[in-house]
């Protein structure tokens, strides 16, 4: 789905200002994927003064932590601004940070009612790609029920795994510890893709990983973003 060149720029300029007037700096650019299902967004350069203190000094889950309470403030906004200004509809936005490489990204889902895993390179093992992030799934938690891959752009893969949370996971988020289970889960996941045998399969080098979750769906994404 191609975003004619006004729409692309007025969605470029409404998220940079968004994130500027909340967090005192926006990101330096930014990158915009629409390919059904998904919307992706991309941050380059993407950390305030403050935060750079807080990173230097080693206190990542505090940035976190406050990101979080900030992006559940405007992702509601936001959502419904995208959908105007790109004349589609979102149904869910998630986000996650790669702090050390002062990026980030925002991601929708546009419409789950066509689960069918749209075209993959001829070049590249699609199975063996769904084969290990199954198996690093697994180290985690468990074999997904499920994983569907998308290729979004020759940057931009998404791996989407339904049915990965354990008993304990389950019961955490019953409980109410949404927040603490992310902030465990994602140095965790984050790690288990470094150690996975990705870049070979794709041949290329994986610049950065991102992942967030549905758990009230049971399900997790996994975001690459390759050179």
């Amino acid at each position: 789905m191609r975003i004619e060149t006004e729409t692309y720029s007025e969605m470029v300029s409404y998220v940079g200002k968004l994130l500027r007037d909340h967090f005192g700096k926006g990101p330096t650019s930014i990158y915009i994927t629409l390919k059904k299902p998904f919307i992706t967004i991309y941050l380059r350069e993407f950390v305030a003064p403050m935060e750079r203190v807080l990173i230097e000094r080693n206190e990542i889950k505090r940035v976190e932590e406050t990101r979080d309470l900030m992006m559940e403030e405007l992702l509601p906004n936001m959502r419904s601004s995208l959908c105007k200004i790109a004349q589609v509809k979102i149904d869910k936005l998630y986000y996650n940070w790669s702090l050390e490489n002062q990026s980030g990204i925002i991601f929708g889902i546009m419409n789950e009612e066509d689960q069918t895993e749209p075209p993959w390179p001829d070049h590249i093992d699609k199975e063996a790609f769904r084969k290990e992030v199954d198996l690093l799934t697994k180290k985690g938690q468990k074999t997904p029920e499920g994983t569907t891959l998308y290729w979004l752009s020759e940057r931009t893969i998404l791996a989407k795994r339904k049915g990965i949370f354990v008993r304990i996971e389950k019961e955490l988020i019953k409980s109410g510890y949404t927040e603490e289970l992310k902030l465990t889960k994602r140095p965790m996941e984050k790690q288990l893709v470094r150690e996975a045998n990705l870049e070979p399969i794709i041949g290329k080098h994986i610049q950065d990983v991102f992942v967030d979750w549905d758990f009230d769906e049971d399900i997790g994404y996994i975001v690459f973003v390759t050179e």
